[in-house]
């Protein structure tokens, strides 16, 4: 009956162990998911801290800072916060002015607008020299309203505020004020008014 005893409370000691060594491995799941996030086919990519504002449909602002990758394909230069959001995976690491130690993995569906400094945006002036300025009024899903401007890289003849708005499949798009660029998630967007 010892020897019974004994080996029922090694086998509870092992699951209890298990159950430890598996809460142990989901915190570092977290780490290892921030730093593939980081990291592109196990290769690491240089990230650049770009200081943001977050506003997910819970309510409230939250500053912080998001992280771009240092240098992209489809581009010069490092990666903007407008492509960061547009890529596909389905969240992006955030850390909060108020707690440093913390990464916070947010989901961009979940995300009305991410508020970047302007000058951290650069433009391609060969782009805006194509495209044309729409000023726009944004409704945004809790009420809150948004106005700025908007560039619309189309041809002439379709540079219209509603082509721009449906040309694209991707969930973000910019309305840029004088001093920020309000990165805004097209599923929180109730209506436009154009201001032209």
């Amino acid at each position: 009956r010892g020897n019974r005893d004994r080996a029922h409370h090694s086998v509870r000691a092992d699951r209890q162990r298990n159950e430890r060594d598996h809460r142990v491995r989901q915190s570092g799941a977290t780490e290892c998911a921030v730093q593939e996030s980081v990291s592109s086919s196990g290769f690491a990519v240089p990230r650049v801290a770009i200081p943001a504002v977050l506003l997910q449909t819970g309510g409230g602002k939250r500053s912080g800072e998001i992280y771009v990758m240092d240098r992209v394909s489809q581009h010069a230069g490092p990666e903007t916060a407008l492509d960061m959001l547009n890529r596909p995976e389905g969240f992006f690491p955030f850390r909060p002015a108020d707690d440093v130690n913390a990464v916070l993995l947010v989901t961009k569906a979940r995300t009305v607008t991410l508020t970047v400094p302007r000058a951290t945006t650069p433009e391609d002036p060969d782009r805006l020299s194509a495209a044309r300025t729409g000023r726009l009024e944004l409704t945004l899903a809790d009420g809150s309203q948004l106005s700025g401007s908007a560039t619309i890289g189309l041809p002439h003849h379709h540079a219209r505020l509603l082509v721009y708005l449906n040309a694209s499949p991707e969930p973000f798009f910019a309305v840029t004020t004088a001093d920020e660029v309000h990165l805004v998630n097209r599923a929180h967007v109730l209506y436009v008014r154009p201001q032209d």
